[in-house]
Order: structure tokens, then sequence, then C-alpha cells
């Protein structure tokens, strides 16, 4: 990614966890973290990784709620980014988070043996 998208998804992904928790209502999206957004070189697309408490079907839940609001969330981001023209928003579950948790108890019971 260029600077300017790295500028531009470090601006989104602050402005998403502040759309997200605010002023998006839907009672499937419960406690989610925006952990990154990557902006392709064109600006013209967005992956947006989130990760979330839950198991696996609230988690679905939670991704089927957002996808159904990327509209609503665009619009806000327009509002908010000035930009010619506003990136379409995918949202995608970030694994890294749970592979870290897994690794760590991994070692701590290395370290208990």
């Amino acid at each position: 990614m260029s600077l300017r998208s790295n500028r531009i998804a470090e601006q989104m992904k602050k402005e998403l966890g502040d759309i997200i928790t605010r002023k998006l209502k839907d009672p499937r999206v419960g406690f989610i973290t925006v952990t990154d957004v990557e902006v392709s070189g064109d600006l013209q697309l967005a992956t947006v990784y989130i990760s979330s408490l839950g198991n696996d079907r609230e988690r679905e839940e939670t991704l089927k709620a957002l996808a159904k609001a990327a509209g609503f969330i665009r619009t806000e981001i327009g509002h908010r980014i000035r930009l010619r023209r506003t990136p379409e928003i995918t949202f995608e579950f970030d694994s890294s988070v749970e592979y870290g948790n897994k690794i760590d108890a991994l070692l701590r019971s290395l370290n208990n043996d």
C-alpha cells in the first residue's frame, strides 16, 4: 500500500470504531474491535478486519449485521473523511487474535511442565 492509502486506512479504522460503537443500533452486533483496515492502492476497496467475542454462530450473525449495515457505514465514512470516492467496505474476521491466544496457551503449558 502507498503512504496515502495507509493514512486513509488508519483514519478509517478510527472512524469505524466510533461508528460501530455509537451509531449502529443492530442488536446482533455485540462487542467488536476493528483490528485492521486494508485499503487498495486505488482507494476503491477497503477490507475491515474485526475481532468479536462469542461463539461461531454469534460471530456469523455479527458479520451478517455488519454486511447489511455496510451502506450506512460507508455513508458515515464519506461524511467524516473527505474523499472523492468512498471505498466499498467488506468485513472479515481477524483470526490472528485467536491464533495468538493459542500460541500463548501452548507456551504457558510448556513452562508449567
